[in-house]
């Protein structure tokens, strides 16, 4: 498994945990920003982010900034990204396996490090479960075709 993880200023510290944690997971990331405290755009760092996953470069993406909102809208500006907002562990599982989603976006100003954490493990650790959902993701996929 391979992921890429970005963040835009308001994500700084949130993004250093969650490097932390892929560390303690043993997996292989990519860490692309920013690293500064100074005012940047998220649309630099999480098009860029969400690009790469598109390719197959990584097979996940992990997006913060300070409400994670900016970011999971950059993200799904990109053709096939499926980037779900989640500030809960219920919502990590269900996207992975209900949505097939590959990116998510997290705010650092609305969770703390431990709920980070504990939301990054889920997504990670789920499986897209298909069958019923995979009509409906295929809906999403064929629009994006047109």
């Amino acid at each position: 498994m391979r992921v890429i993880i970005a963040s835009d200023h308001g994500g700084l510290n949130l993004r250093r945990e969650i490097a932390s944690l892929l560390e303690e997971m043993n997996i292989e990331y990519e860490d692309i920003g920013c690293d500064c405290e100074d005012s940047v755009d998220y649309p630099d760092y999480g098009i860029p982010a969400s690009e790469r996953v598109a390719k197959g470069e990584f097979d996940y993406g992990i997006l913060i900034c300070g409400t994670g909102i900016g970011m999971s809208i950059s993200a799904n500006k990109v053709k096939g990204i499926r980037c779900a907002l989640v500030h809960d562990v219920f919502s990590a599982k269900a996207t992975r396996q209900h949505n097939d989603a590959n990116m998510i976006a997290m705010g650092e100003r609305v969770i703390g490090p431990g709920l980070a954490r504990e939301i990054v493990s889920a997504f990670l650790n789920e499986d897209y479960e298909g069958g019923r959902h995979a009509n409906r993701v295929g809906k999403i996929t064929a629009y994006e075709e047109h």
